[in-house]
């Protein structure tokens, strides 16, 4: 079976209070096109497909013709979970049509896939948290771990166990519980994988993801995930990776575009992954375009920036622009670099400070007023007013007195 692994489309997402559909749409285009070319039987899509819970139509517009243009008429499967920015009851609400057209969508852990044909393929069995498909006559067990929230969690644990005694497990602990118990479905005579949308200790953030691990009580371990599984297909982190300590089986596709200037380093990609049951997977990874690159500019001075701004106007490209300068930047100045670029995300003046030698002797003999004077000079290039100054040193004053009492 051939199967494409990728996750954490983020459908809507906004950079800076600028759109970022048009590129979103250009991957999808293409994402088609990779998908056709290399023969994929089946696609999982590992949660977030959205960047919220209500999406605009656009996004979702963009979304369901993609997903009709990559089924071709039910020949190709598709598996879908939610994430934690997807609101799982929407996402799933187009099932029943899409189902035609070999589209499984899974809201929650605890979602049960309809057994039967889906397109030109079939879901043989299925309970919470797996299911059995085929496709073109191979047959593969898949754990659909869709986003475990605390709640979520609790509902799919907690159901005839000994609450109280399951309530002292951690998180990580009470993820392997799940996975060992769904792992029992799995088969020697099948292809054995999981999907899942969770955070895995020791994989590295790219800085555009929303946390879901609540300062670190929503961490996973690695050893969490099943030991029988072939192959373990993740979202949320948005660099491509594999988690720590899993013998190169448990990967993060991460997002198909670059979402925060923290991104620039690392190239985005999916993997699709040739496995048959009983067998090593083996794996290629395909590099996406990048359709509008961030960049940092760093100008050493006003006149230098808006000097780069005029030359490259016309390119294609997010900027955050740093300039260096000992003065303030003035509004006219803000205006005619944007005016120039018209895709300035931030302009950042880094504010040039003179290194002086300080002498102690002189500093100690200096009066509170006179420090304070130089420093807010210092700071802000205008001398402080008299009101500001007065304000202060009646401060001071009460403090002392405060202290003398």
């Amino acid at each position: 079976m051939r199967i494409l692994h990728t996750a954490d489309w983020h459908l809507g997402k906004n950079l800076e209070g600028f759109s970022r559909m048009d590129e979103q749409e250009e991957f999808l285009n293409d994402f088609i096109e990779i998908v056709e070319s290399n023969k994929v039987d089946l696609i999982i899509i590992a949660g977030d497909i959205y960047d919220n819970s209500n999406p605009p139509a656009r996004a979702e517009r963009m979304f369901y013709n993609t997903l009709k243009k990559l089924s071709k008429n039910g020949e190709r499967l598709t598996l879908i979970i939610s994430g934690n920015h997807d609101n799982p009851d929407r996402l799933v609400a187009a099932g029943p049509l899409a189902r035609e057209h070999g589209i499984i969508m899974v809201g929650r852990p605890k979602s049960i896939v309809e057994t039967g044909i889906y397109g030109k393929h079939r879901v043989c069995n299925s309970g919470e948290g797996f299911i059995e498909i085929e496709v073109n006559g191979e047959r593969a067990v898949i754990l659909t771990v869709a986003y475990p929230s605390e709640k979520r969690l609790n509902e799919v644990l907690y159901d005839g166990m000994d609450e109280e005694e399951e309530k002292a497990k951690n998180y990580s602990d009470r993820i392997k519980l799940l996975f060992d118990d769904l792992s029992k479905n799995y088969r020697k005579d099948t292809i054995n994988i999981a999907v899942s949308h969770l955070f895995a200790m020791g994989s590295e953030e790219a800085g555009s993801e929303r946390n879901i691990q609540l300062g670190g009580s929503f961490i996973v371990d690695g050893s969490c995930f099943p030991k029988e599984a072939q192959y373990i297909a993740l979202g949320h982190v948005h660099k491509p990776q594999v988690v720590p300590g899993t013998k190169k089986k448990v990967r993060y596709s991460g997002s198909p575009l670059q979402y925060n200037k923290k991104e620039i380093g690392f190239v985005k990609k999916c993997f699709i992954i040739d496995i048959k049951a009983g067998e090593e997977f083996n794996i290629e990874e395909i590099e996406f375009e990048n359709y509008k690159p961030i960049e940092i500019w760093r100008c050493k001075s006003i006149e230098e920036a808006i000097k780069k701004c005029e030359e490259n106007g016309n390119r294609e490209c997010w900027v955050y622009l740093e300039i260096c300068t000992d003065r303030y930047i003035r509004e006219d100045e803000v205006k005619s670099m944007k005016s120039l670029k018209k895709d300035i995300l931030e302009i950042i003046p880094k504010i040039k400070e003179e290194e002086e030698e300080i002498d102690m002797a002189t500093f100690l003999e200096k009066s509170f007023e006179s420090i304070f004077k130089e420093f807010y000079f210092k700071e802000r290039k205008v001398e402080p007013q008299d009101e500001i100054v007065d304000l202060l040193l009646s401060i001071v004053k009460d403090g002392d007195e405060n202290e003398t009492n």
